[in-house]
Protein backbone atom coordinates (compact mmCIF):
# COMPACT_ATOMS: atom_id res chain seq x y z
CA UNK A 1 0.00 0.00 0.00
CA UNK A 2 1.11 3.51 -0.99
CA UNK A 3 1.70 5.24 2.35
CA UNK A 4 -0.49 8.65 2.75
CA UNK A 5 -0.52 11.59 4.77
CA UNK A 6 2.26 12.88 6.93
CA UNK A 7 4.15 9.34 6.11
CA UNK A 8 3.75 9.82 2.90
CA UNK A 9 5.43 13.87 2.75
CA UNK A 10 8.27 12.34 4.73
CA UNK A 11 9.19 10.12 2.66
CA UNK A 12 9.29 12.77 -0.14
CA UNK A 13 11.44 14.52 1.50
CA UNK A 14 13.88 11.80 2.27
CA UNK A 15 13.71 11.06 -1.47
CA UNK A 16 14.45 14.78 -2.66
CA UNK A 17 17.51 15.11 0.44
CA UNK A 18 18.89 11.82 -1.24
CA UNK A 19 18.56 13.28 -4.86
CA UNK A 20 20.55 16.39 -3.68
CA UNK A 21 23.19 14.36 -2.03
CA UNK A 22 23.88 12.75 -5.16
CA UNK A 23 23.89 15.89 -7.67
CA UNK A 24 27.08 18.62 -7.96
CA UNK A 25 31.02 18.20 -7.45
CA UNK A 26 32.04 15.16 -6.06
CA UNK A 27 28.71 14.18 -4.74
CA UNK A 28 28.30 16.97 -2.11
CA UNK A 29 25.71 19.28 -1.71
CA UNK A 30 28.63 22.35 -1.33
CA UNK A 31 31.05 21.59 -4.18
CA UNK A 32 34.55 23.26 -3.64
CA UNK A 33 37.96 22.76 -5.76
CA UNK A 34 39.13 21.11 -2.89
CA UNK A 35 37.42 17.80 -4.28
CA UNK A 36 39.41 17.75 -7.59
CA UNK A 37 41.71 15.51 -8.69
CA UNK A 38 41.74 17.34 -12.46
CA UNK A 39 40.98 21.61 -12.62
CA UNK A 40 39.91 23.52 -15.63
CA UNK A 41 41.70 27.37 -14.87
CA UNK A 42 40.33 30.46 -16.97
CA UNK A 43 43.24 32.17 -17.81
CA UNK A 44 44.36 35.20 -21.00
CA UNK A 45 45.63 34.39 -24.03
CA UNK A 46 46.72 37.34 -25.83
CA UNK A 47 48.37 39.32 -22.56
CA UNK A 48 52.17 39.15 -22.67
CA UNK A 49 53.66 38.36 -19.54
CA UNK A 50 50.56 36.92 -18.21
CA UNK A 51 48.88 34.65 -20.02
CA UNK A 52 49.46 33.93 -23.76
CA UNK A 53 48.57 31.01 -25.86
CA UNK A 54 51.29 30.01 -27.81
CA UNK A 55 50.95 28.21 -31.55
CA UNK A 56 51.03 25.18 -30.35
CA UNK A 57 48.02 25.73 -27.86
CA UNK A 58 50.14 25.76 -24.51
CA UNK A 59 49.58 28.70 -22.58
CA UNK A 60 52.68 30.63 -21.18
CA UNK A 61 52.97 33.45 -18.29
CA UNK A 62 52.94 34.75 -15.14
CA UNK A 63 48.92 34.53 -14.89
CA UNK A 64 49.64 31.12 -16.05
CA UNK A 65 52.67 29.87 -13.50
CA UNK A 66 50.85 31.23 -10.62
CA UNK A 67 47.68 29.04 -11.22
CA UNK A 68 50.28 26.36 -11.89
CA UNK A 69 51.53 26.72 -8.21
CA UNK A 70 48.11 27.04 -6.90
CA UNK A 71 46.83 23.96 -8.17
CA UNK A 72 49.99 22.09 -7.14
CA UNK A 73 49.30 23.17 -3.64
CA UNK A 74 45.97 22.09 -4.23
CA UNK A 75 47.20 18.37 -4.61
CA UNK A 76 46.13 18.61 -8.87
CA UNK A 77 49.58 18.45 -10.46
CA UNK A 78 50.41 20.41 -14.16
CA UNK A 79 49.30 17.18 -15.79
CA UNK A 80 46.34 17.13 -14.98
CA UNK A 81 45.37 20.96 -15.41
CA UNK A 82 43.24 22.19 -18.24
CA UNK A 83 43.90 25.84 -19.31
CA UNK A 84 41.14 27.54 -21.47
CA UNK A 85 41.22 30.90 -22.58
CA UNK A 86 38.67 33.53 -20.84
CA UNK A 87 38.25 36.60 -21.95
CA UNK A 88 37.35 39.28 -19.36
CA UNK A 89 33.54 39.60 -20.59
CA UNK A 90 32.56 36.20 -19.91
CA UNK A 91 34.06 35.20 -16.87
CA UNK A 92 31.33 35.16 -14.24
CA UNK A 93 29.37 32.75 -16.23
CA UNK A 94 32.37 30.68 -16.82
CA UNK A 95 32.26 30.38 -13.09
CA UNK A 96 28.44 30.08 -12.67
CA UNK A 97 28.07 27.67 -15.50
CA UNK A 98 30.84 25.19 -14.52
CA UNK A 99 33.24 25.65 -17.59
CA UNK A 100 36.24 26.44 -15.70
CA UNK A 101 36.77 25.86 -11.98
CA UNK A 102 38.98 28.61 -11.21
CA UNK A 103 39.84 31.89 -12.72
CA UNK A 104 43.59 33.43 -12.64
CA UNK A 105 43.17 35.94 -15.37
CA UNK A 106 44.19 39.56 -13.84
CA UNK A 107 40.90 39.26 -12.57
CA UNK A 108 40.71 42.36 -10.61
CA UNK A 109 38.52 42.20 -7.50
CA UNK A 110 35.55 44.48 -6.74
CA UNK A 111 32.30 44.87 -4.99
CA UNK A 112 30.27 43.84 -7.72
CA UNK A 113 32.45 40.99 -8.90
CA UNK A 114 32.05 40.03 -5.38
CA UNK A 115 28.45 39.33 -5.74
CA UNK A 116 28.53 36.82 -8.15
CA UNK A 117 32.07 35.01 -7.97
CA UNK A 118 34.00 34.03 -4.83
CA UNK A 119 38.18 35.48 -4.70
CA UNK A 120 41.09 34.10 -3.03
CA UNK A 121 43.71 36.95 -2.97
CA UNK A 122 44.68 39.05 -3.94
CA UNK A 123 47.96 37.28 -5.21
CA UNK A 124 49.27 40.47 -6.48
CA UNK A 125 48.14 43.97 -6.26
CA UNK A 126 48.81 46.19 -9.52
CA UNK A 127 48.08 50.04 -10.39
CA UNK A 128 46.49 51.39 -13.61
CA UNK A 129 48.91 53.67 -16.22
CA UNK A 130 48.81 54.58 -19.49
CA UNK A 131 50.10 53.52 -22.67
CA UNK A 132 50.12 55.92 -25.85
CA UNK A 133 50.39 55.46 -29.37
CA UNK A 134 53.83 56.09 -30.52
CA UNK A 135 54.36 59.24 -31.32
CA UNK A 136 51.79 60.84 -29.70
CA UNK A 137 52.39 63.40 -27.50
CA UNK A 138 50.69 66.19 -25.58
CA UNK A 139 49.94 63.29 -22.76
CA UNK A 140 51.59 62.93 -19.50
CA UNK A 141 49.22 62.39 -17.27
CA UNK A 142 45.59 60.36 -17.19
CA UNK A 143 43.98 63.78 -17.07
CA UNK A 144 45.61 64.49 -20.60
CA UNK A 145 43.42 61.55 -22.20
CA UNK A 146 40.51 64.14 -22.42
CA UNK A 147 38.94 63.81 -26.19
CA UNK A 148 41.16 61.29 -26.98
CA UNK A 149 39.98 57.68 -28.05
CA UNK A 150 40.64 55.05 -25.71
CA UNK A 151 40.15 51.05 -25.37
CA UNK A 152 36.86 50.21 -23.75
CA UNK A 153 37.24 46.34 -23.31
CA UNK A 154 33.95 44.78 -22.88
CA UNK A 155 33.37 43.02 -19.20
CA UNK A 156 36.42 44.83 -18.22
CA UNK A 157 36.45 48.14 -15.19
CA UNK A 158 40.02 50.09 -16.33
CA UNK A 159 38.13 52.23 -18.72
CA UNK A 160 35.07 53.01 -16.76
CA UNK A 161 37.74 54.35 -14.04
CA UNK A 162 39.60 56.82 -16.59
CA UNK A 163 36.24 58.22 -17.79
CA UNK A 164 33.29 57.36 -14.57
CA UNK A 165 35.62 58.14 -11.69
CA UNK A 166 38.39 60.50 -12.81
CA UNK A 167 36.06 62.13 -14.61
CA UNK A 168 37.93 62.62 -17.94
CA UNK A 169 36.09 62.87 -20.85
CA UNK A 170 37.63 60.22 -22.76
CA UNK A 171 36.19 58.41 -26.42
CA UNK A 172 35.49 54.75 -25.47
CA UNK A 173 35.98 52.54 -28.34
CA UNK A 174 34.82 48.82 -27.65
CA UNK A 175 37.03 46.12 -28.29
CA UNK A 176 36.79 42.54 -27.06
CA UNK A 177 40.20 42.26 -25.78
CA UNK A 178 43.97 43.55 -24.91
CA UNK A 179 45.44 42.29 -27.64
CA UNK A 180 43.12 43.67 -29.97
CA UNK A 181 43.49 47.30 -28.41
CA UNK A 182 47.08 47.07 -29.24
CA UNK A 183 46.27 46.19 -32.67
CA UNK A 184 44.28 48.71 -33.13
CA UNK A 185 46.93 51.16 -31.36
CA UNK A 186 49.38 50.00 -33.97
CA UNK A 187 47.29 50.80 -36.61
CA UNK A 188 46.44 54.01 -35.13
CA UNK A 189 42.52 53.29 -34.38
CA UNK A 190 43.09 54.07 -30.69
CA UNK A 191 45.41 56.84 -28.98
CA UNK A 192 45.80 55.51 -25.45
CA UNK A 193 45.15 51.93 -23.40
CA UNK A 194 44.75 52.41 -19.84
CA UNK A 195 44.49 49.54 -17.63
CA UNK A 196 47.29 47.60 -15.26
CA UNK A 197 50.40 48.20 -15.15
CA UNK A 198 51.67 44.66 -15.26
CA UNK A 199 49.53 44.04 -18.48
CA UNK A 200 51.10 47.26 -19.93
CA UNK A 201 54.37 46.51 -18.89
CA UNK A 202 54.29 42.76 -20.96
CA UNK A 203 52.35 44.58 -24.34
CA UNK A 204 55.37 47.71 -24.21
CA UNK A 205 58.08 45.15 -24.11
CA UNK A 206 56.21 43.70 -27.95
CA UNK A 207 55.06 47.28 -29.17
CA UNK A 208 58.42 49.44 -28.00
CA UNK A 209 57.86 52.05 -29.76
CA UNK A 210 54.30 52.71 -27.26
CA UNK A 211 55.24 54.90 -24.35
CA UNK A 212 53.88 54.20 -20.79
CA UNK A 213 53.15 57.81 -19.01
CA UNK A 214 53.81 56.27 -15.48
CA UNK A 215 51.18 57.85 -13.98
CA UNK A 216 49.71 55.16 -12.18
CA UNK A 217 46.25 55.25 -9.93
CA UNK A 218 43.54 52.67 -8.01
CA UNK A 219 45.00 49.38 -6.94
CA UNK A 220 44.32 46.54 -8.69
CA UNK A 221 43.79 43.74 -6.50
CA UNK A 222 43.93 40.18 -9.03
CA UNK A 223 42.11 37.93 -7.25
CA UNK A 224 41.50 34.14 -8.10
CA UNK A 225 37.94 34.07 -8.90
CA UNK A 226 35.68 30.51 -7.72
CA UNK A 227 32.49 29.50 -7.73
CA UNK A 228 30.42 31.57 -5.76
CA UNK A 229 30.01 30.39 -1.90
CA UNK A 230 33.16 27.78 -2.27
CA UNK A 231 34.58 29.07 1.27
CA UNK A 232 36.76 26.14 1.59
CA UNK A 233 38.32 26.18 -1.66
CA UNK A 234 38.69 30.02 -1.22
CA UNK A 235 40.79 29.36 2.15
CA UNK A 236 43.20 26.70 0.40
CA UNK A 237 43.92 28.96 -2.17
CA UNK A 238 44.87 31.94 0.00
CA UNK A 239 47.07 29.04 1.95
CA UNK A 240 49.05 28.21 -1.22
CA UNK A 241 49.24 32.30 -1.95
CA UNK A 242 50.63 32.71 1.25
CA UNK A 243 53.42 29.97 0.81
CA UNK A 244 53.98 31.09 -2.80
CA UNK A 245 55.17 33.99 -1.33
CA UNK A 246 57.00 32.81 1.82
CA UNK A 247 59.16 30.50 -0.30
CA UNK A 248 60.46 32.48 -2.46
CA UNK A 249 58.34 31.35 -5.90
CA UNK A 250 56.53 34.79 -6.27
CA UNK A 251 59.41 36.95 -6.08
CA UNK A 252 60.98 34.44 -8.57
CA UNK A 253 58.06 34.68 -11.19
CA UNK A 254 58.06 38.71 -10.59
CA UNK A 255 61.22 39.04 -12.05
CA UNK A 256 61.67 36.56 -14.40
CA UNK A 257 58.50 37.81 -16.27
CA UNK A 258 58.74 41.55 -15.30
CA UNK A 259 62.35 42.42 -13.72
CA UNK A 260 63.09 43.89 -17.30
CA UNK A 261 59.55 46.51 -17.36
CA UNK A 262 61.21 49.17 -15.02
CA UNK A 263 58.14 48.47 -12.34
CA UNK A 264 58.65 48.56 -9.40
CA UNK A 265 57.51 45.04 -8.19
CA UNK A 266 56.08 44.08 -4.48
CA UNK A 267 57.45 40.50 -3.40
CA UNK A 268 55.38 40.90 -0.52
CA UNK A 269 52.46 38.61 0.56
CA UNK A 270 49.73 40.93 -0.37
CA UNK A 271 46.64 41.46 1.74
CA UNK A 272 43.94 39.36 1.31
CA UNK A 273 40.29 40.33 1.18
CA UNK A 274 38.77 37.59 3.17
CA UNK A 275 36.23 34.59 2.10
CA UNK A 276 32.92 35.96 1.83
Amino acid sequence: MRPTGPAAAALAALAAAGALSGCGFGGSERPTITDNDRLVIGVKEDQPGLGVKDPDGTYEGFDVDVATYIAGELGVPPERIEFTTTDSSVREDALAEGRVDMIVATYSITAARKREVTFAGPYYVAHQDTLVRPGLPGIDGVRDLAGRRICAVRGSNSWRRVIEEREVAAVPVPHWTYGACMNALARGGLDAVSTDDLILAGFAASYRSARIINDPFTDEKYGVGVRKGDLEGCAAVNRAITRMYQDGTAERLLRAWFGGSGLELTTSVPQFEGCT
